[in-house]
């Protein structure tokens, strides 16, 4: 079991991820040069790393997330990377209204929009499913209908320019596992509705992309406290994530799966052999160390005992 986890799967995936999902060109960093570039949940995590790539990449940027102090030093950041311009927006995702206005920022501040990166999340937590229905309800609302409205706002904007979306999911949008029953159903809203679109789109001759990026356990800090203490994988580093994230995006691929090896694994095991897959999640989760009540408000969970979101 353990030379499977740690060697054959990983290259199977690797194998698979160069068949399927090579970009059709190279990124060059010119590619996002002056491009007019909304970010969410960029205070911290993932968020965070592409809001700095895209700096020294000389985008706009526009950054959102809850925390005002923190989106101030990002931006501080940004601009001496580089960046063509940086201004944040602060406020909660729980409220489909305040989606709607980061994108109105975007189309007051720039007239227009190239690229939006759907990446913020809600409070959730890594336990056993305790019947809460409306932590369900309100965590949709963050993780599934405020990603909604921000594309329905954009849209005109990304018409227009023919631009990007592109949505930070998990595999616990493609693969169920315990301990994260909420957060994986608005994962799995998420691969169904920008599924959905992308054909919508090509029918309709929309040249508008949309990048579906299926993550694994990445090491921020919030996942790293999360779930660290409970599942036996080791994470990836955030920067490189974030800089696949730009790049998968810029590319205009269908979707990115990272790290590739581990996700691509997984997914092959999932229609191949579902249960030996479930077998294998499970044997990775030290379930004796799973919390029973909520951690600290803001943490985000990877799915158990595999490669999880963390951004």
């Amino acid at each position: 079991m353990g030379l499977l986890l740690k060697v054959i799967i990983p290259l199977m995936g690797l194998g698979l991820a160069v068949y399927f999902y090579s970009a059709p060109e190279n990124f060059n960093e010119e590619m996002l040069r002056g491009k007019r570039v909304i970010v969410t949940g960029a205070s911290s995590g993932i968020g965070e790393q592409m809001a700095y790539h895209l700096a020294r990449m000389g985008a706009h940027i526009l950054i959102t997330a809850r925390t005002e102090a923190k989106l101030q030093k990002v931006v501080e950041r940004c601009r001496e990377l580089g960046a063509a311009s940086a201004r944040f927006v602060s406020g909660s995702m729980e409220d489909t209204a305040f989606a709607e206005e980061v994108v109105k920022e975007a189309e007051n501040t720039w007239g227009g929009l190239d690229m939006l990166i759907l990446n913020h999340i809600g409070h959730s937590y890594f336990k056993y499913f305790d019947g809460d229905v409306d932590h369900i309800r309100k965590l949709l609302e963050t993780n599934f209908l405020s990603y909604v409205a921000m594309t329905v706002t954009a849209l005109p904007m990304l018409k227009e320019s023919e631009g990007n979306i592109v949505v930070v999911s998990s595999v616990a949008g493609k693969a169920g596992g315990p301990f994260v029953a909420p957060y994986s159903a608005t994962k799995f809203a998420l691969d169904g509705f920008f599924s959905s679109l992308r054909h919508e789109f090509i029918i309709d001759n929309v040249n508008v992309s949309i990048t579906l990026c299926i993550l694994g356990y990445i090491d921020t800090d919030s996942a790293m406290r999360a779930v660290s203490h409970a599942i036996k994988v080791a994470p990836s580093p955030k920067e490189e994530c974030a800089l696949e994230i730009i790049r998968s995006g810029a590319l205009r691929q269908r979707e990115l799966h990272y790290p590739p090896g581990i996700v691509n694994g997984m997914l092959l095991l999932r229609d191949l052999a579902p249960g030996f897959l479930d077998n294998l999640i499970r044997s990775n989760v030290i379930a004796e160390n799973v919390q029973r009540a909520p951690p600290p408000h803001g943490t985000r969970v990877p799915p158990a005992g595999s490669p999880g979101s963390g951004h």
